[in-house]
């Protein structure tokens, strides 16, 4: 079932992944199982789908379903990017606990209605404060994960992708570019709250559903 066929993605924690399989099966009846490289497949008897992504890398697959749920409550030292045009945060989680980051907000003009030279010149600026922003971000992560990288787990991103791919470009960050792991998780400017709660956020386990699910 790929995205386009999902008529919602739920967000599970992994204390509840569990509880969360096993009340499927009650409703639906015991599924099929399927597991891909990225995801685990579960086709119920009544027309039921969920697919159970795996943003962590593929299961061994043999007993699928308990392998998943152990995957998802492994603790792991992970690293996470949040950038957005006018604000980015870096941070090291251990499981969902914030061990050390940094935040920071940037001045960025929206966008304007002029035209002409006007235009112009005010996106020409609009994209110098962009580029400032950028390059900030990308020195928190020189100083925060790429320090790090031989102990990181993995590298979760969040905010803007465009933003994200920009700001992981710097040729020396190949080695957090390996690491990262799942799409990136949609997260508003961050600001110290959003980057203590985006602990939480990268270890959920998300699952498409379809209409019958």
């Amino acid at each position: 079932m790929s995205d386009t066929q999902m008529a919602r993605l739920v967000p599970v924690a992994p204390e509840r992944l569990a509880g969360w399989l096993t009340g499927f099966t009650d409703r639906h009846g015991r599924p099929e199982l399927r597991l891909a490289p990225d995801a685990l497949h579960l086709d119920a008897p009544d027309g039921a789908r969920a697919a159970v992504r795996l943003p962590w890398g593929p299961l061994p697959g043999l007993d699928p379903l308990a392998e998943l749920v152990a995957d998802a409550l492994r603790p792991r030292l992970v690293g996470g990017l949040i950038v957005r045009r006018r604000a980015h945060a870096i941070g090291i989680f251990s499981g969902a606990e914030l061990i050390t980051g940094h935040h920071a907000s940037h001045y960025v003009q929206g966008r304007t209605k002029a035209g002409g030279w006007s235009q112009q010149r005010y996106a020409r600026r609009r994209a110098n404060q962009a580029d400032h922003a950028f390059s900030a971000a990308a020195d928190d992560v020189a100083a925060i994960l790429l320090p790090e990288a031989g102990r990181l787990d993995a590298v979760v991103a969040g905010g803007d992708a465009a933003a994200v791919n920009e700001v992981l470009s710097r040729p020396e960050f190949e080695p957090l570019r390996q690491l990262r792991v799942g799409s990136v998780l949609p997260v508003p400017d961050p600001n110290r709250t959003v980057l203590v709660g985006f602990g939480q956020q990268l270890r959920q386990v998300r699952i498409g559903l379809n209409e019958l699910a």
